[in-house]
C-alpha cells in the first residue's frame, strides 16, 4: 500500500494529502493514511462517502489514526 503520513497536520490537510495521493493510484490499489488529528476520523468517513472510495479499515494506535482506503474509480 502507498502510505501518506499526515501526522502533525491539522484539518483539512490530511484529507487534502489523501486526495492528492489517491489520484496517482490505479483502481483497486490501497492507500494508507496516518494522522494524529482527531478530526481526521469524521473527515475521512465523510470524504469516502462523497468520493465513493472504500474505507477498508480505521485503526488507532495511541493518538495516531490509520486509515486504509481502496481506490474504486
Amino acid at each position: 500500500a502507498v502510505q501518506v503520513d499526515a501526522c502533525g497536520l491539522s484539518c483539512p490537510m490530511p484529507i487534502v494529502k489523501t486526495r492528492e495521493a489517491i489520484r496517482d493510484l490505479a483502481v483497486g490499489q490501497v492507500l494508507e493514511m496516518l494522522s494524529d488529528d482527531p478530526g481526521s476520523d469524521p473527515d475521512m468517513k465523510s470524504w469516502v462517502r462523497r468520493t465513493g472510495h472504500e474505507l477498508l479499515e480505521v485503526a488507532r494506535d495511541g493518538a495516531v489514526f490509520r486509515f486504509r482506503v481502496r481506490k474504486t474509480r
